[in-house]
């Protein structure tokens, strides 16, 4: 598809979306045609019924996402009104990555650093190379961070965790990403691509909307209680029970088969 930049790649392979920061000469830092491709490109893979499952990636072998192009904010962060129009676009990329409905995952090779960290808490599942680093920097550039950013980020890892990411603005090994929760799986970087590929096929053969209404009820959880979609959450999982799938899912168990989910 067209992301309107060649910052931003998208294909689709197998069940999997795949969109993939294209800026390896910055060590893949945002721009702001990148933020603004992010909802197109999402938008196009939520309508796709053959794409079950969307992974983030970073082109190279160096970065996921370092952060902002920084070379960027003298023309697009240097007055307030500009500064305005930069926030919304990423506000808008990064609503669109948390309120996808269909299952993401993050492929982590190399540094994951501010933004880039950022970006990747939005995603559902979070696997990396064994020589990524993680940070947060912003103690040492004078920077403040929203509420909603810091809230994913406690929501991951917890307060103290996300405390020391934001005191310390040190850069932390795939190990202690790992015993934080901040990622899912640490893979030897030889092994990532193949290894996330073959994950994102292991989900992507599930039932969608047994998947679908699994991330629904699961992000509710996270929410303040007056805040909970209670009677949405139910209806995806009455949609699952009436769904085809559902009798494909039984046929196939008493056939001893594997089921083929159509997400309808």
């Amino acid at each position: 598809m067209d992301t309107g930049t060649t910052k931003m790649i998208a294909r689709k392979e197998d069940g999997i979306g795949w969109m993939i920061f294209n800026q390896p000469d910055k060590l893949n830092a945002v721009s702001y045609d990148m933020w603004l491709a992010v909802p197109r490109i999402i938008a196009d893979y939520e309508a796709d019924p053959d794409v079950r499952v969307i992974v983030l990636a970073g082109a190279g072998d160096k970065a996921f996402v370092s952060g902002a192009d920084i070379s960027e904010f003298e023309q697009k962060r240097g007055t307030v009104d500009a500064i305005k129009v930069y926030n919304e676009a990423g506000d808008h990329a990064n609503a669109a990555l948390i309120n996808a409905a269909k299952p993401t995952v993050a492929m982590i090779r190399g540094y994951c650093i501010g933004g880039g960290l950022g970006i990747a808490l939005t995603t559902d599942l979070r696997i990396c190379g064994d020589t990524s680093t993680f940070a947060v920097p912003a103690a040492k550039l004078g920077l403040g961070y929203a509420y909603g950013g810091i809230k994913r980020l406690a929501d991951v890892v917890g307060p103290s965790f996300a405390k020391e990411i934001f005191y310390t603005a040190r850069q932390f090994t795939a190990e202690e990403a790992r015993v934080m929760g901040l990622v899912n799986r640490i893979v030897s970087v030889a092994e990532l691509e193949a290894y996330v590929r073959k994950y994102a096929a292991t989900i992507a053969a599930n039932a969608p909307l047994t998947v679908k209404a699994a991330k629904m009820a699961i992000n509710a959880a996270m929410k303040d209680p007056d805040r909970r979609d209670l009677a949405r959450v139910q209806e995806a999982v009455d949609v699952c029970f009436a769904s085809d799938d559902y009798k494909e899912g039984r046929r196939a168990f008493m056939e001893k088969r594997k089921p083929a989910f159509k997400g309808r």
